[in-house]
């Protein structure tokens, strides 16, 4: 499957695309060349971007928005990850005060800097809030107390805590004043995303022309009842310009919603996982520090546990999205990991991004299909090894 020596790595396997064989060479942690082969023998597993989550609040019990977060539970979360085969993500700091928001930014930080493998693995930091609609519904459960307007300064000392390292903030654009806040961060290189709104049309329209490119989760955090139209899931749905993300874990949003959604934005649409520290988890009865009591069901679903209706946030990870969707027919498994992958790193570059390219980082998966969907067998992040399937099942025996 992979040889190694030294800073050189060669891979081979079947390409997730065309099912061909193909040979990857990996020089000093990045794709130093592919060589297409002919059909050889033997069983070989596919290969393909590793998977980039531009939203994960936590995994495996971590959570990033809980004191104290220590670099090393950081790191622990990046080991896990890699497991689901997530070479890049976001770690998501939700609405706190501005102190605990900065602690956390700082905490993150120091991991980076203590531990190469978390460096790698982290391709920013997602503020989600506080900046955010008060509205109940839309707001979600972020703290009312604590939700507030946009704060250029404020935003300045978070970014500085975070070495710069803050490249996606969502934000409502309901607040006055948003749309000079949206022009700076645009400016600044943030990508910010409309989500936790219940902005009119007209301030939508106004944040896309200040430079947001991007809608969190449409579909959720949304107030239970709305207008026919308008309203500010059509609106972000028809800016042609507004790239979209959506929690694909087949409990937060209906497949016809999905449908829409893959049909108007075929091309600039992202899943994501919105992960909580409960994914991962076991299932069983849990205490939320948000939600209080929760429930993680045997089938994956989070939920309160005295209003079982309720979703109590997402408990899966990204892979778990990519199978639902593929599983679902909703997406051809190329499709569903393209959005999950090279999607998120084309919206955060400007660019299409080409598998397997020459001099990419060589963020990589290997993996097989089953009757279970997608299953992991090695992860690879800046070139090196970072999940073993085969290794991991020998050291739990």
């Amino acid at each position: 499957m992979n040889q190694s020596n030294d800073n050189h790595m060669y891979l081979e396997g079947l390409d997730y695309r065309s099912g061909k064989l193909v040979h990857i060479g990996i020089r000093d942690g990045k794709i130093a060349e592919v060589i297409q082969l002919p059909e050889g023998k033997g069983k070989h597993p596919f290969i393909a971007p590793g998977l980039v989550d531009l939203q994960v609040n936590g995994y495996g019990g971590v959570d990033f928005n809980t004191a104290p977060l220590l670099a090393s539970d950081v790191y622990r979360a990046v080991q896990l990850l890699a497991e689901q085969g997530v070479t890049t993500f976001f770690p998501t700091l939700i609405t706190n005060t501005p102190e605990a928001i900065s602690e956390a930014l700082k905490v993150i930080i120091s991991a980076c800097h203590a531990y190469p493998e978390v460096n790698d693995a982290i391709g920013g930091i997602h503020l989600e809030g506080p900046f955010l609609s008060k509205e109940e519904g839309a707001r979600g459960a972020h703290d009312p107390e604590l939700v507030r307007k946009p704060d250029w300064d404020l935003f300045l000392r978070w970014q500085e805590a975070a070495e710069g390292r803050i490249k996606i903030i969502t934000l409502s654009p309901e607040w006055e004043g948003s749309e000079e806040f949206i022009t700076r961060c645009s400016e600044s290189g943030v990508v910010v995303s409309v989500g936790h709104t219940a902005a009119t049309p007209e301030q939508i329209a106004g944040a896309v022309a200040a430079g947001a490119r991007l809608s969190t989760h449409l579909g959720n955090a949304a107030h239970l009842m709305l207008p026919r139209h308008p309203n500010y899931i059509w609106e972000q749905l028809a800016q042609d310009t507004l790239w979209t993300t959506v929690i694909g874990d087949g409990f937060h949003l209906p497949e016809s919603f999905l449908k829409v959604v893959f049909k108007v934005k075929p091309e600039n649409s992202i899943l994501i996982s919105d992960c909580t520290h409960f994914a991962g988890l076991p299932p069983g009865n849990y205490h939320s520090h948000i939600g209080g009591d929760v429930i993680l069901s045997p089938e994956g679903r989070l939920c309160m546990a005295d209003q079982p209706k309720l979703l109590a946030g997402s408990a899966q990870s990204l892979l778990w999205c990519v199978n639902q969707m593929a599983g679902k027919g909703l997406l051809s498994p190329e499709a569903a990991w393209n959005k999950a992958s090279l999607k998120p790193m084309e919206l955060l570059n400007g660019e299409p991004q080409i598998p397997f390219r020459k001099g990419l980082p060589a963020n990589l998966v290997l993996f097989e299909q089953t009757e279970k969907g997608i299953e992991i067998v090695q992860t690879i992040r800046a070139g090196k090894v970072v999940f073993n399937q085969t290794k991991n099942e020998k050291d739990e025996d």
